[in-house]
């Protein structure tokens, strides 16, 4: 299990985190189809969405989202 951090855009405040036992392979595999049609002008998409389609695709592993938001900081 790791955590894995999600880019998709050139702005930082949108990315993400998994925490998950998927590979890199699996998750590029559903999410880069999603990302390249809002590339090319179609639907568009939220990381919400990304994190649900990979829990459809893939219903039976560990996949856990975090955003900068909801990730816990102490500062010492």
């Amino acid at each position: 299990m790791r955590i894995i951090k999600i880019n998709t855009t050139a702005y930082k405040e949108e990315d993400f985190y998994l925490l998950t036992n998927l590979s890199e392979e699996d998750i590029v595999e559903v999410i880069m189809p999603i990302v390249n049609l809002e590339r090319d002008g179609h639907e568009e998409y939220d990381n919400e969405y990304l994190f649900s389609k990979l829990t459809e695709r893939y219903p039976r592993a560990l996949i856990e989202f975090y955003s900068e938001d909801t990730i816990d900081t102490i500062t010492i």
